[in-house]
């Protein structure tokens, strides 16, 4: 990493010099320190609309995968239907959410729909790969769909769901950010746009920067949780 820093650098001062495309690692850096009020009043508005789309959105995944694995016909509309959803555009949708909308909902809706797909086939594949015998023996004792579910399903599933749920911590906050781009009072997402016509590149890869920590620290937290929750993965790792 300090050699790709490094590296950057000296591409920043010498083939990029004057381009003003590449600033260096040096220039990003004071431009974080000089702008961080301005990061300061801009973080919060993505982060917050990020953290509502990624509870909808992912609690909504959880919920209809639930559902297609308690009741198999329906598991079928409902993956249709979320296929649809993860392959329109989000650009595509913004503009007509915006309308319909107000405040703050389209941009939620937005980053919901960015972790809505990656959940449910996350939650959905660890609830079908529940161990055989386990369900069978539910069975045996007259234990229903609902039993198998909640004494076999959803612990073999933890570990699909804290890896969808990993997934979809970055991918909320670039909803979010995408979100912004079609109008929005503050944010990262209307920040980068301004930045990117003032033709302020020290300030575009600020935000890039800055973006990518607050992706990166979700994830993290999401990963520690995830240990938290299942320690026995970590106890059969270091036996292993």
């Amino acid at each position: 990493m300090i050699g790709l820093l490094i590296l950057w650098q000296v591409l920043a001062m010498t083939v990029f010099a004057g381009a003003h495309v590449l600033p260096g690692p040096i220039a990003i850096a004071k431009g974080l320190w000089s702008d961080r009020t301005y990061y300061a009043a801009n973080i919060l508005p993505t982060v917050i609309v990020a953290a509502k789309g990624y509870v909808f959105g992912n609690l909504i995944a959880i919920v209809l995968a639930l559902i297609g694995t308690v009741y198999p016909p329906t598991e079928g509309p409902i993956m249709r239907v979320a296929l649809v959803a993860y392959g329109t555009p989000l650009l595509a949708v913004a503009p007509i959410l915006v309308v319909i909308c107000s405040g703050d909902a389209a941009r939620v809706i937005l980053a919901a729909l960015s972790v809505f797909f990656t959940t449910l086939v996350g939650v959905q594949t660890g609830l079908l790969q529940a161990d055989a015998t386990s369900l069978d023996v539910i069975t045996a004792y007259g234990g229903r769909r609902w039993s198998q579910l909640f004494k076999v399903r959803l612990w073999s599933c933890l570990p699909s769901l804290f890896a969808a749920l990993k997934i979809a911590a970055p991918s909320s906050l670039l909803g979010a950010i995408i979100a912004e781009f079609l109008g929005a009072d503050r944010g990262l997402g209307i920040g980068l746009v301004v930045a990117e016509q003032n033709l302020d590149s020290v300030r575009t890869w600020g935000i890039a920067v800055v973006a990518t920590a607050i992706a990166g620290v979700a994830y993290g937290i999401v990963d520690l949780i995830g240990q938290w929750s299942m320690p026995w993965l970590s106890r059969s790792a270091n036996r292993s």
